[in-house]
């Protein structure tokens, strides 16, 4: 009976601190454009780089637009007037009336032309004075407006380019093709979903631990992590606590017994790399998303 005993409360001791499921932050990649999908280069579990092009949405129309505006401000361009050539006639129709204006002057100061002359002179010099500047300020008006015009292209070609730009579709971290949802040749439109992505090197370890166990756990926390393939085969890794869960909940039904699943716990976060210690170059692979994992604190 004692040995009975001892061996029924040996069965209860616990390897691990915790159970968890492991899980990673998966992306969904929309279409930004809408149009024929003319290239879609992936498949699913094809491991992709960051910021790598897989696929294309038919430009032909926004590229016409963009031709279309970089000629509109040719247009525009070509309008400007040459202010310098255009008053070049009243500037000279001035000099001459200013030249006459002095001539006069000396004239009347010496007694050999009267004053209406000179009187005369100087209304021609202010006339032609008048129109000069109105020159200038409708040639200036004419040509703000037309810079006006050419900025408001370019903001427009601007537009046309970020369009462009979107219908090209790339990857946003580097990680493994999980789900794709549309072909090539199929017509999307924006915000349609078109593959689902994680980045699988790093993973984490959703885990619930106790209340007691709480205020042994902080995060960011050195931990052991235990990735559990079935009929007692796992592998190690080194984890670090990255989030504890700030309200209590049930166990999940999924994670240990009957009798634990009744107590109140707290979800953490456990990061890990995807990767052995035999293996550190490179991404080994050997954890999946929803694999079960074991926590030693």
């Amino acid at each position: 009976m004692a040995l009975a005993v001892l061996v029924g409360c040996k069965q209860k001791v616990k390897e691990f601190d915790a159970t968890g499921v492991f899980e990673a932050t998966e992306i969904t990649v929309s279409a930004e454009q809408s149009g024929q999908l003319m290239r879609f280069d992936i498949n699913e579990g094809d491991e992709v780089a960051e910021e790598c092009e897989v696929g294309l949405i038919d430009t032909t129309q926004i590229w016409l637009k963009i031709v279309q505006a970089d000629a509109t401000k040719a247009v525009y361009q070509s309008q400007k007037p040459d202010m310098e050539k255009q008053i070049a006639a009243t500037r000279q129709q001035l000099a001459k009336a200013r030249q006459e204006q002095q001539r006069y002057s000396e004239l009347v100061s010496d007694g050999a032309a009267p004053q209406k002359m000179l009187d005369d002179a100087t209304n021609q010099v202010k006339v032609l004075q008048k129109q000069l500047d109105a020159q200038i300020s409708s040639l200036s008006t004419s040509t703000n407006a037309l810079n006006k015009q050419m900025a408001a292209t370019d903001v427009q070609v601007s537009q046309l380019q970020d369009q462009l730009q979107k219908c090209h579709i790339t990857t946003p971290t580097k990680g493994v093709v999980l789900e794709k949802y549309v072909e090539r040749g199929e017509f999307v439109s924006p915000g349609k979903p078109l593959f689902k992505m994680a980045d699988t090197e790093k993973m984490y370890l959703r885990a619930y631990i106790t209340s007691l166990q709480l205020q042994n756990v902080k995060v960011g926390q050195a931990v052991k992590v235990f990735a559990d393939y079935g009929k007692g085969e796992r592998h190690e890794y080194d984890g670090k606590v990255s989030w504890i869960s700030s309200r209590s909940e049930f166990t999940p039904k999924t994670i240990l017994t009957d009798d634990e699943r009744a107590d109140l716990v707290y979800a953490v976060k456990i990061a890990v790399k995807n990767r052995l210690r035999l293996s550190e170059a490179k991404n080994d692979g050997y954890i999946k998303i929803g694999m079960y994992g074991n926590v030693k604190l």
